[in-house]
């Protein structure tokens, strides 16, 4: 194992993951009110309404793909009864799908950024930039299930033996770099450009994944109360209730007979 491969399968996932982390706390505490994903919906609503579901479905399931492949260990899924071809047939059918609405979704909401005058004016260069990056890791793991998984390019890779392996051994420090550095190249670049990903998060309006107003699901329910017709802020005496609608300040004056005091 030679210096490179240390730093880059070793070094670099911990430096990444302490922006990570760190970036969050601190944006939290000194630029709490730029926590927002800066809306642009008042601008442009008809791509936005097709775009953003595409996008922001089609990266929930390319997540919990991703939580299934590299956080569960491949005996677990074998001990339910999950068989290599079973997990493989879900894996391609779900991934692909997700892989191409998340693409389409974000190729749309990138034109749209771009042709809408008001919304390219409200980007900035760390929009850009993030947009960028989040395209070349998006890319790269279509890249990897296409090659790897369809069309079977380079020879067959289980990335649950080698990749999975190395990627759960971060949290509880317990590196294997030398699975990465035999992985395909493919997956080389694909978790080099996702922990930079993760690194440049905390600085981005990515930040609003950790602001998903989940609570509403288990908030009480709002009780709306019709308010009381009256005239100010004392209600109406008994008897003294009235029978048309409120005359206006102008029609009161003029139906007032020619000396008689206001009441």
């Amino acid at each position: 194992m030679n210096a490179i491969d240390t730093f880059l399968w070793v070094v670099f996932p911990y430096v990444c993951l302490a922006f990570f982390v760190l970036g969050h706390i601190w944006r939290y505490r000194y630029d709490k009110f730029g926590w927002t994903t800066r809306s642009s919906q008042l601008y442009e609503s008809r791509l936005l309404r097709w775009a953003s579901p595409m996008f922001h479905f089609g990266i929930l399931f390319v997540f919990l793909g991703h939580v299934m492949g590299l956080g569960i260990p491949k005996s677990w899924t074998a001990a339910v009864g999950i068989t290599d071809e079973i997990y493989h047939f879900l894996a391609v059918s779900i991934g692909s799908v997700a892989g191409v609405c998340t693409v389409v979704g974000m190729a749309l909401l990138i034109y749209r950024r771009r042709t809408t005058g008001p919304v390219f004016s409200a980007t900035t260069r760390m929009d850009k930039f993030m947009y960028l990056v989040m395209g070349i890791v998006i890319v790269l793991g279509m890249w990897n299930t296409i090659a790897g998984s369809i069309l079977n390019l380079g020879g067959h890779y289980d990335y649950r033996d080698g990749v999975s392996v190395w990627f759960r051994g971060i949290f509880y420090f317990d590196l294997h770099p030398e699975l990465m550095a035999e992985a395909p190249i493919g997956f080389q670049l694909h978790g080099l450009t996702a922990m930079f990903l993760f690194a440049l998060w905390p600085f981005t309006r990515l930040v609003h994944v950790f602001s998903v107003p989940v609570w509403y699901l288990f908030r009480p329910y709002v009780v709306y109360r019709s308010k009381d017709k009256r005239l100010g802020s004392h209600p109406t005496p008994r008897g003294w209730e009235r029978i048309g609608p409120a005359p206006t300040s102008t029609t009161a004056s003029r139906s007032r007979p020619p000396g008689k005091p206001r009441r």
